[in-house]
């Protein structure tokens, strides 16, 4: 068996480095036009950041892991496609803001069928648009020559940070098929592949259709739960209740469970949004106007929640951050990762930019050229003036040196541990920590909390 894999970024590279750990007798080739990344795959410095995932590529690669920016090569060699591009919202034309740009999966499909000189499965491995494979399959046909495609549907469920560990021990494998023969046994060649390591239990299969909207409707689910205990948060901060406390004795109910109930500054990621926002656009699509609506609030209330903590932060430091220096600590949109696709950081940042504050940033894994890109993408100020406002750090200590304020917006187990007794002394007083994402325990940090303000809180009360 030879797999390719067109797309080498944060799904595409560490799920064909597990299927290589766990079939060294399948050779798998990942491929992708940009030169830098596929460099970066055959470097020490992965371009993509999961713990784990640096010991899993070194072991494989060049035994049965190659990584390659000669696309046709590998599609004409291989059994077997995943085709794991970005589908972006679009932002132009019909369905802009909402809708899914397939523009980079019908390339790969008219790529596929051009340079094919046999049968081939292709995995839909991207997230995408119930009924897509309808078009890919379109595509394929009218231009396969003679070639034979079976399409069968792989969402990924696994999460950035914990990618290796999703990958090595998942809750399920959901491969969606056509209902023929010839596409059960396509399925059954992907299932023989997983049944290597997973248990078979665990692999479920599914009519192609209802495979491509269980990956946006999973997203849609776990955003939901991330917006609704953060609208309880401000709930708390006015009245005075805890909205750790209220998480926790809700998560007992096993009827609930306790995950994604940790309030925070809001999701970020590649996925949620994104995949919230297709969902809405299907409704729409579909006439089922309410049930639009009903998920719109979900991204409502996530960017609610970040220009509320904003809001909050200058409320509290006297109406003004206008010159102040505010620390700023992570700027992933999650822990142990550098993806920071839709990060809450950059909105928070944003606006405290065009509050004309001076930041200084701190993250142990997101480069200094990906923050400012990042900004300049997010502000509508001019490069120049809010570039000189903006220093990069080498580490948390030296981003509060003279800071007016602390802001803690990606959950680093390094900033739970970091001496804040310190970082006080070298604060410009009174000296504020806005904590976006309750890593700091009370009971470890008791002299500080006066002037820690959590989300959820009862000190967090002012300005809600």
């Amino acid at each position: 068996m030879k797999i390719c894999c067109i797309g080498a970024g944060h799904v595409g590279g560490p799920t064909m480095a597990m299927i290589a750990l766990k079939c060294p007798d399948v050779r798998v080739t990942v491929v992708d036009i940009s030169k830098e990344r596929i460099a970066g795959w055959n470097s020490n410095q992965l371009p993509v950041y999961e713990p784990g995932l640096s010991e899993v590529v070194k072991q494989c690669r060049g035994r049965n892991l190659f990584f390659s920016t000669d696309i046709d090569e590998a599609i004409q060699a291989s059994d077997m496609i995943f085709v794991s591009v970005n589908t972006p919202t679009k932002t132009y034309g019909i369905g802009a803001g909402r809708a899914a740009d397939l523009r980079y999966w019908e390339q790969c499909a008219r790529r596929i069928a051009a340079v094919s000189d046999g049968d081939k499965i292709v995995v839909e491995k991207s997230t995408l648009p119930v009924r897509t494979a309808e078009s890919l399959r379109a595509v394929l046909k009218a231009n396969g020559q003679g070639c034979r495609f079976e399409i069968l549907s792989n969402p990924e469920f696994l999460a950035e940070g914990t990618a290796i560990r999703d990958l090595e021990n998942p809750d399920r494998v959901l491969i969606g098929h056509d209902d023929t023969n010839s596409g059960r046994a396509a399925s059954e060649k992907l299932v023989e592949i997983y049944a290597r390591w997973v248990p078979h239990e665990k692999i479920l299969t599914s009519n192609i259709w209802s495979s491509e909207l269980s990956k946006l409707v999973a997203n849609a689910f776990l955003a939901q739960r991330v917006s609704s205990i953060n609208s309880i948060s401000a709930l708390c901060e006015a009245t005075g209740a805890d909205v750790d406390e209220v998480a926790a004795a809700i998560g007992r109910d096993s009827r609930v469970g306790p995950k994604f109930l940790k309030a925070s500054i809001g999701f970020g990621g590649s996925c949620f949004q994104k995949d919230i926002l297709n969902l809405i656009y299907l409704c729409e699509h579909y006439g089922l106007h309410e049930v639009a609506e009903y998920w719109s609030q979900v991204i409502k209330i996530n960017d609610w929640q970040k220009s509320r903590f904003t809001r909050r932060m200058v409320e509290t430091m006297f109406n003004t951050v206008a010159g102040k220096r505010i620390a700023i600590f992570g700027f992933a949109f999650k822990k142990d990762t550098n993806d920071t696709r839709e990060s809450p950081a950059i909105y928070v940042c944003r606006d405290l930019l065009n509050e004309q504050a001076q930041l200084s940033i701190y993250d142990p894994r997101v480069t200094e050229v990906a923050i400012r890109h990042d900004l300049e993408a997010a502000t509508a100020l001019p490069g120049a003036s809010f570039q000189d406002r903006i220093t990069v750090e080498k580490d948390a200590y030296a981003a509060v040196e003279s800071a007016h304020a602390v802001a803690i917006l990606t959950e680093w187990d390094e900033f739970r541990n970091l001496d804040y007794n310190r970082i006080r002394q070298v604060m410009l007083k009174p000296g504020f920590i806005f904590d976006g994402r309750n890593i700091l325990s009370q009971e470890a940090n008791s002299m500080l909390f006066p002037a820690v303000y959590g989300i959820g809180k009862p000190n967090a009360s002012a300005g809600t």
